[in-house]
């Protein structure tokens, strides 16, 4: 594993299970949203999102995490690894509760400046709704996505709960 993306709906536990795989093997990670998010919660260009996607597929060796379909295409290409975070609604759901609860809280910034706020949780385009809109879809999505002649290079890791993600993360790089 040199380049690696790791997906799964919000909540599934992208960043961290990607910081934990470039820690155990000693690759930089990429988190997405730290790139596409600029300052006052702006979207940057989608040209300008993939042109420094790039910059980070070329790489020799890195961990990617992030679902964003405009880059799609660039990541998965160069990557060797998809490691998809499928665990259950109910486990998403809850983390996305308690995420942003405590991220509005502590007032934790997030990326350039970024800050969740209340209308992330209660808001239309809240967290929390966010989970509902996309976790189904991207159960289909994956496999579908998977089965496509371009991807067929990626080795496909599946982690369905908790107890598996610790497992593999335990097991990686020893």
């Amino acid at each position: 594993m040199q380049r690696v993306v790791v997906v799964g709906t919000s909540g599934s536990g992208k960043t961290t299970v990607a910081a934990g795989i470039a820690e155990r093997l000693e690759m930089p990670h990429v988190e997405l949203d730290s790139i596409h998010w600029a300052p006052n919660w702006t979207e940057i260009p989608d040209e300008e999102f993939r042109i420094k996607v790039a910059e980070v597929a070329n790489r020799d060796a890195w961990v990617a995490d992030g679902n964003y379909r405009a880059v799609r295409d660039i990541l998965w290409s160069r990557a060797d690894t998809v490691v998809w975070l499928d665990l259950p609604f109910r486990v998403v759901f809850w983390r996305i509760i308690k995420r942003t609860i405590t991220r509005i809280i502590s007032g934790e910034e997030l990326w350039n400046g970024n800050k969740e706020r209340w209308d992330s949780l209660v808001g239309p385009e809240g967290m929390p709704r966010w989970v509902i809109k996309t976790y189904w879809r991207r159960k289909k999505e994956f496999p579908e996505l998977f089965a496509k002649p371009d991807y067929s290079h990626l080795t496909i890791i599946r982690l369905r709960n908790t107890a598996e993600v610790d497992a593999w993360l335990a097991n990686l790089g020893f």
